[in-house]
């Protein structure tokens, strides 16, 4: 029963990898809108030199709108195409939702590792602390993936798909995002492990609470 489910994970996640490959809409749109995002910060910023407190919250901002334009599609483009009813044949929802999250894992850890690059040579941004940097930035982008996932499959059955994203994610990831801002200032300042215990407490237990309750939900909206 295990090594089946492992199996259809992976038969969802490597079906998008492919379907991305072949067209390169998803990844080529988002490394534009990375482009274009990074160009107005520098252009705003200027010759000016802004703390690490103001870049950081400039950094998620790429990061979350970035992410957005690529994960509101997940189930919409299934939908569209009218795959939705074979991928149901294929695999139960808990590994299609499963196979589904672990590409948009992928696509945003690659997608971010860009955004962070460019962010750096920019604007000058500064880490001091980059283990832990990268440490609070991976739990910020599972949580944004794992809420982003239920959202996208819970818009693709609505009428109005693309005004529904901005207005149910937002509530959702603020408490998230306030969190890993604060947690990511405070890790590229280089402040110790211990004095941001109750941050990564916060983003551990958002990412446990957002996955297990998808997974709960994920079936009830996947065969409306």
């Amino acid at each position: 029963m295990k090594s089946r489910f492992l199996n259809n994970v992976k038969l969802v996640f490597l079906k998008d990898i492919r379907s991305e490959l072949r067209t390169r809409y998803v990844i080529n749109s988002l490394l534009m809108f990375v482009l274009v995002t990074i160009s107005i910060i520098r252009f705003a910023i200027g010759d000016e030199k802004l703390e690490d407190e103001l870049l950081t919250g400039l950094l998620w901002i790429a990061v979350f709108f970035s992410a957005s334009g690529g994960l509101s599609r997940t189930f919409v483009k299934e939908e569209e195409k009218e795959t939705s009813a074979a991928l149901k044949l294929t695999a139960g929802p808990a590994e299609i939702f499963t196979g589904k999250l672990l590409f948009n894992l992928v696509l945003t850890f690659v997608l971010n590792f860009f955004i962070l690059v460019l962010f750096i040579l920019i604007t000058g941004y500064t880490i001091k602390n980059p283990g832990l940097f990268m440490v609070v930035m991976s739990l910020g982008n599972i949580g944004l993936v794992a809420a982003s996932t239920i959202i996208a499959a819970i818009i693709s059955k609505a009428n109005s798909k693309g005004t529904l994203y901005p207005v149910l994610s937002f509530p959702v990831l603020l408490p998230l995002l306030l969190t890993v801002i604060n947690a990511t200032k405070l890790a590229s300042a280089g402040i110790d492990t211990k004095e941001i215990a109750g941050e990564f407490l916060i983003l551990v237990s958002y990412n446990a609470v957002v996955v297990t309750v998808s997974l709960m939900l994920f079936p009830f909206v996947w065969e409306d």
